[in-house]
Parts: structure tokens; sequence; C-alpha cells
């Protein structure tokens, strides 16, 4: 029976503050849109973020998200230390982690690089701006490319110093201009004849690229041949680095000092070596999103403080307007606690509603700005939760300190206020 006497208690105090709130409509009004403007701005910074780390690390995912990469350190310290030649790794060091040397290394790729050479590219009368390297089977899985038609290089390519290649999606386009297959075609590097194998899935890094972190790669322009083909060009067997899949990202640290290891007992300190790892990037990237994310967050606090003090406003004059009538409540039997929980309903009924007025705008606006960045939407029934808690908790500690007052007054005192 108490049950049914609680549900009705509520549902009585629900039914008055929807009248108090209905008697005073333009004030309701402006305070829920103080809510639903500071919950807007909490779902559109969420959403961004949380769909701009989507974007940023299936970016990052397409270079191997265990790959690291080990090159030579050019920079000489010492300016007494006359600085040797060459790019300090060979196909003896290749050829020594290959063979087992790094057990946290599950894979490695020679990869020769001119940075500065770019090569013709023709098919015909047609030409083609490229990047040219020089990799090994392994440099696919590692690098984590797929193939749109054709197949992979083979050991058999490198065994046997092949001229075929594997070309990148744009440098097909410029070539074939889609009239027709490359695979089968040869193609013309600098006047050496290439027979197309394969062609490289398209790759989107747009974003990188625009922020000049793509390391400097063109990554649908690319023309990979055999390594052992590009040094046969060359005349030597050096290799610009070497890039490594690890087994796991627990084992980056590892693979790193295994590395390291193996070049300096080979050659000492003949030469320095840097490191770059995925793993790097990703805490970096993670660092700089959680910090735009903080700041957005307290920017869109803002708007949500400023919509809790507009209710606690808003509820202290309704509070003084309805003085005589909490005096009369009180006279006539109604508690403490009933005045407090009435005033307490209003001010959370208009957070809720502001609360779910915000959720539906910002569901938008993360859509427009989807629409307008690019960025992908991203909502999470978690962020709602969370959108809606903020606004209910909004509305109980701006509405606490009107009831309180409202609850401590006297009722002779209040009904002799004019």
């Amino acid at each position: 029976m108490s049950y049914f006497r609680g549900g009705a208690y509520f549902r009585d105090m629900f039914e008055q503050a929807l009248w108090a709130l209905k008697d005073n409509r333009l004030r309701t009004i402006l305070s829920i849109l103080g809510i639903a403007v500071g919950i807007t701005a909490v779902m559109a910074v969420g959403t961004v973020g949380k769909g701009g780390r989507h974007l940023i690390f299936n970016e990052l995912e397409t270079f191997g998200l265990k790959s690291v990469w080990i090159f030579r350190d050019f920079v000489e310290k010492d300016p007494r230390r006359a600085v040797r030649k060459g790019t300090g790794i060979d196909n003896g060091d290749y050829a020594a982690v290959d063979a087992g040397c790094c057990p946290a290394v599950r894979h490695v790729s020679p990869v020769i690089r001119d940075f500065t050479y770019r090569p013709s590219v023709r098919y015909g009368n047609q030409f083609a701006k490229s990047d040219l390297h020089g990799v090994n089977a392994d440099y696919l899985a590692i690098n984590n490319d797929n193939l749109s038609s054709g197949r992979p290089l083979r050991v058999e390519d490198e065994q046997r110093h092949r001229r075929v290649a594997i070309i990148g999606p744009e440098v097909e386009r410029d070539l074939f201009g889609g009239s027709r297959s490359a695979v089968g075609s040869e193609i013309r590097i600098d006047d050496q004849k290439y027979l197309v194998v394969g062609v490289l899935a398209m790759k989107d890094r747009g974003f990188l690229e625009s922020i000049g972190s793509a390391g400097g790669e063109r990554t649908n322009s690319r023309v990979l041949i055999p390594y052992t083909t590009y040094q046969q060009m060359r005349g030597n067997d050096e290799v610009t680095f070497l890039q490594v899949e690890t087994k796991g990202l627990d084992y980056t640290g590892a693979a790193i000092a295994q590395l390291k290891g193996v070049l300096k007992r080979r050659y000492g300190d003949q030469y320095a070596y840097k490191t770059i790892s995925m793993e790097q990037y990703i805490e970096t990237a993670g660092r700089i999103l959680k910090g735009v994310s903080v700041i957005g967050a307290i920017a869109a606090s803002v708007s949500l403080l400023v919509g809790g003090m507009a209710i606690m406003n808003i509820m202290s004059t309704s509070v003084l307007e309805r003085t005589r009538e909490i005096g009369l409540r009180k006279a006539l039997g109604a508690r403490r606690r009933d005045i407090l929980l009435q005033i307490l309903m209003e001010a959370v009924l208009i957070s809720a509603i502001g609360g779910i007025a915000g959720i539906v705008l910002g569901l938008l606006a993360s859509v427009g700005l989807a629409l307008a960045t690019g960025f992908p939407v991203l909502p999470s029934w978690w962020l709602l939760a969370v959108a809606f808690a903020v606004s209910i908790s909004v509305g109980l500690l701006s509405g606490y300190y009107p009831a309180y007052r409202a609850a401590s007054m006297q009722p002779v005192v209040a009904l002799r206020y004019e």
C-alpha cells in the first residue's frame, strides 16, 4: 500500500512542478535553452573528439601499427670526427635480423629510397610522378598494404633481380587512365622496362598528409620493386633503412633494443642509429587528442555553468514570488522535505527537458560538423548517458540552494510577506 501512496505522492509533485513551470513559460524556456546549449556543446565536442580519434588512428593503421623503422643518424655530435659515408645498413645487417637474432621481430624488410630522386615512370606517351621503393616480399604485410589486383612480390623476384613492379593507384590512373588493367603491362622506369605484377589498393592518409605527418611519402604514388633490383641499379648493397613488424605493441621496446644491439655488434661506434615506432605516434596522437578533448570539455562546461546559474537565478526568483504560497503550504502541514523536493523537482525537470533537447541538438550539430569537416560521426550511448546525467546534476546543484531557502522559511514570516 505504501508503494502506491509513494507513487501518488511523486506523481502529484511532478504535476505541481509542471503547473509551476507552465505559469512561467518564458523563464522556463530560457532556462531550458541555457541547459540545451551547454549539453549541445558537450555532445559536439565529445562526438567530434571521438570521430577525430577514429580518423587519425585509422590513418595511423595504414603504416602498420606494429612497425619500427631503424636508420642511420647522420648528425655527428663530435665536430672533430670524420663523418663516414653510406647508410650504415647493408644486406648483411638485413640478413642478420632476418636470421632470427631479434626474437621480438616477426618480419623485416629492407627499404631502399632516394628522397632526392623522382624517377621518370612512363607507359607509352603517358607519364606519372612516383616514389620508387626497393622492398622485399614481406613489405606489404609489414606496411599493412593490400592489392587491388595482381600479385605481391615473391622471394624469387628478389633472388633473380627481376624487373617487376607493383604500382600505386594514382600511378595506374596516370598511366592507364582506367581504360585497361595495368597488370601484365610493361612500363618504363628511367628507360628500363618493368613488368607490372600488381596494383596497390588506395590508402587514405589525407588528414596526416594535410598536417605534414605522413612521412613526406605520397602513399598512392609509390612504385615497389625488388630491393635487389634497385641495388643493382645503384651498384651497391646498401639499404636506406629497415622496417620491421614486431610481435606486438608490447614488444616495441625490446625490438628497438635488439635491432640496435645487432648493429652495435657489427659496427661498434662507427655509426649512430635512430628508430621510429608506431607506438610513439600512437602515444603522441593519444596525448594530443586527450588535451584537445579536455580543452573542449572545459569550454563546453562554461555553457553548462551559465545554464546552471540561470536555473538558480530563476528558481530563486520563483521562490521569492511564491513566498506566501510556501508559507500557506507549511501552515497547512507541508513538511520541510516536501517543500525541498517540490522546488528540486522543478529544477530537475527544467534540466531534464534541457538535457533531452541538448542531446537532440547535439546529434544534429555533430552530423552538421561531420558533413562540414569530413570527420566521421561517432556518438555513443555512453556519451549520451553522461550528457543526460550531467544535465540532471546541473539541475540538482543549481536548484538546491533555492529549494533549501524555501524549505527553511518560517510559516508566519512567509505568510506576512508582501
